[in-house]
């Protein structure tokens, strides 16, 4: 009976042993941004068995209580969780934790580093057209997320000129439209755009977008501006050869008429 019981005592201390082992903890827990879009992601430990899952906390210094994520209470290895819809403070500050778990396991929580949803997320290159009008370019730039009218409050923008590749830098009030001015006519121009505000420096400038300033002269016009000119120089060349040769006859007879002259008036 003695034996029986140590028997058991002995299953249950195994199995006790075996609940309380914890599953290793993920690293690199981080959030990630992009135009106020927030996605958390971590690394799960590679002694991590294939049937853990993990579950994801916030926890806001405002509201100071960690809130579990519902969408993100079981994820797998390798997945990521969408925070943009449960940061909704632009301006608050932010912790997110991940802890493993399985059947009568958990591992320690992991924990990201603080998060500041303005100040962190990268600014994306804005959506830009431009257009010409005489010395000047039209610049339009689509609005972004709403989210990040916070922080649209200047705008830089890189004017680069084709010909010889000269380019300037202007910063000036975001605007939706704006006036490039003091241009040559006729000239293309290459102008690209980016965000910048005094709480996040992390844009992407907008790709190159080029325009004329005004229409350039058609090809079709050069050619005949430059076949009237040689036709000109030619037409010169030939009256000047001309004279040049009218002028060289009329000696010739004059001087005959000279000598013709003489002999009459002084017979030999």
């Amino acid at each position: 009976m003695g034996g029986t019981m140590g028997l058991w005592t002995l299953l249950l201390l195994l199995l006790h042993l075996a609940v309380c082992v914890s599953l290793p903890a993920p690293a690199n827990v981080s959030i990630t941004s992009y135009n106020m879009e927030h996605i958390l992601r971590f690394w799960p430990d590679p002694r991590t068995p294939p049937d853990a899952r993990f579950t994801v906390q916030i926890h806001s210094t405002r509201k100071q209580r960690w809130k579990t994520v519902a969408e993100c209470a079981e994820l797998t290895a390798g997945q990521t969780c969408n925070l943009t819809s449960k940061l909704k403070d632009s301006f608050g500050l932010y912790v997110a934790q991940v802890q493993a778990f399985r059947t009568n396991q958990t591992s320690s929580w992991t924990t990201s580093n603080l998060f500041h949803p303005l100040a962190d997320t990268v600014l994306g290159p804005p959506e830009v057209s431009v257009s010409g009008c005489g010395n000047c370019l039209v610049l339009q730039i689509r609005d972004g997320p709403v989210q990040l009218k916070d922080l649209q409050r200047e705008m830089e923008l890189n004017v680069r000129r084709t010909r010889d590749g000269a380019e300037f830098r202007l910063e000036q009030p975001y605007q939706q439209e704006t006036v490039i001015s003091y241009l040559q006519p006729g000239v293309e121009y290459c102008v690209s755009v980016s965000f910048k505000s005094l709480i996040n420096r992390n844009s992407v400038p907008s790709a190159r977008r080029c325009a004329f300033t005004s229409p350039p002269p058609p090809q079709h016009s050069l050619f005949l501006v430059l076949g009237l000119l040689g036709a000109f120089t030619l037409l010169v060349v030939i009256v000047v050869g001309r004279f040049i040769f009218s002028s060289k006859v009329s000696l010739e007879l004059l001087r005959r008429h000279l000598n013709r002259l003489k002999i009459s008036i002084c017979p030999a």
